[in-house]
């Protein structure tokens, strides 16, 4: 979740992932990089855009004057855009990072558009990812995706790259593919298919970037910095209007070249990778957004267990936090005779819960408590546990035994969701 001003709450905090599996990368791929000025112009903020020496890095810089961005020198219809790039540290809330692909130059009310938005945070919270795909101007039907990120971006240099062809868009990170959206007769014009341009900006968002809006850009802390490298434009280039190659060698070549990669094709393994990736960090899916679209879109792959994870809005607000999980993933839990599971209560009641003075108690989901356990140790297994300290445990739900243990799962999370927007903490999710 979005930080803010913690609560000053004596409680202490553990968090549980009993299981955890690594996302590794898939593939390692070769691919030829770029000069700067060999396939990239300045495209604003001009005194903001800095070459490194050599030319083959840019930094682009954001300050209370002006953002910065680069546009690549030529339009492709269809193509692989990828750039190592490193994000600005410390506070950077209200700053995006946006590395994309878009035609709204030329085609302004029927562009396309595949982007990588990073959106940056207060001090001690993580940047976040977000993947957009539009086409034809369908930017009321936004099929956006976010995530958190395995590693720490501002760190160092990771790979993210757009792969665009006739047949499917693939996002990467490093080399972990990290969506696929495949094309169909039913998605119509919603799949990008005119020729684009790759961008890449820093700019000043604060009006929605972190947290709705709530935190805006402190230039205290400017400037701020995000650097580009490995330069790469593989693809067909074409006139924007007459719809034709502008190379002689034409689109073939870009396409066998775009082959060569290995890129374009899932396999097994990609595949796997893709859906652990997904399943670990992952926080937003339109395609599990029944509040903005009844209906999922026709590219949507349904995964169950992804579907009772993300509810109705899409939204996962407790995650796994890679930090707090020690070596062999486990974290010592009290015994339920000293602290008891807590049966599921709904939205209603967490006020309820917090004004009882409960908010130093140990919260936990599963169907068990302190003196039944019909399921064993479920609770331990496969569960979310918080513990936020002991305390007498407040009788404000009974068991509610009339409905499904799933269903009791469904309405703890929720419960805890409203615990979370309270507390401001980090939280795990179970991996199976």
């Amino acid at each position: 979740m979005d930080g803010g001003t913690r609560p000053s709450l004596s409680a202490a905090v553990a968090v549980v992932v009993l299981v955890s599996t690594a996302v590794v990368a898939a593939t390692s791929v070769n691919v030829t990089t770029l000069a700067f000025d060999d396939g990239y112009a300045p495209l604003f903020g001009k005194g903001n855009l800095v070459r490194s020496a050599d030319g083959r890095s840019v930094s682009l810089l954001l300050d209370r004057y002006s953002g910065s961005g680069f546009i690549s020198s030529d339009m492709y219809h269809h193509g692989l855009f990828s750039a190592s790039i490193k994000l600005p540290s410390d506070y950077t809330a209200g700053v995006v990072v946006a590395f994309y692909t878009s035609n709204g130059d030329v085609f302004e009310k029927s562009h396309d558009e595949l982007d990588f938005e990073f959106l940056g945070n207060i001090r001690g919270k993580e940047w976040r990812v977000q993947t957009n795909v539009y086409g034809n101007g369908s930017t009321s039907r936004g099929r956006e995706e976010r995530y958190y990120l395995p590693f720490d971006p501002t760190a160092d240099f990771h790979r993210y790259s757009i792969l665009w062809t006739a047949d499917n868009i693939i996002f990467y990170v490093d080399d972990t593919p990290i969506r696929e959206v495949r094309r169909s007769e039913a998605m119509g014009g919603d799949y990008p298919s005119k020729p684009m341009s790759l961008y890449a900006t820093i700019w000043d968002a604060s009006n929605w970037a972190t947290s709705g809006g709530r935190y805006k850009v402190n230039y205290k802390y400017a400037p701020f910095v995000s650097s580009f490298a490995d330069l790469t434009l593989l693809g067909c280039r074409l006139d924007p209007i007459q719809q034709v190659p502008t190379t002689r060698s034409g689109c073939p070549a870009a396409a066998a070249e775009i082959a060569a990669t290995g890129l374009a094709v899932m396999t097994p393994e990609k595949r796997r990778a893709m859906r652990a990736f997904r399943r670990q960090y992952m926080s937003y899916s339109v395609c599990y957004d029944r509040v903005r679209y009844p209906a999922p879109f026709p590219e949507c792959d349904i995964v169950e267990t992804e579907k009772k994870r993300f509810g109705e809005t899409g939204r996962l607000r407790f995650r796994r936090h890679r930090r707090r999980v020690p070596r062999g993933g486990r974290v010592a839990l009290p015994k339920p005779s000293t602290a008891p599971l807590f049966y599921s209560v709904g939205k209603g009641s967490a006020a309820a819960y917090l004004s009882s003075g409960a908010a130093t108690s140990y919260f936990g989901v599963g169907d068990c408590s302190a003196t039944s356990c019909p399921h064993k140790n479920l609770a331990y297994t496969t569960m979310v546990v918080v513990v936020l300290a002991t305390a007498p445990w407040p009788a404000i739900s009974p068991p509610h035994s009339h409905i499904s243990l799933e269903r009791e799962v469904l309405l703890s999370l929720s419960l805890l969701h409203n615990l979370v927007e309270v507390l401001d903490v980090d939280i795990a999710y179970p991996i199976s």
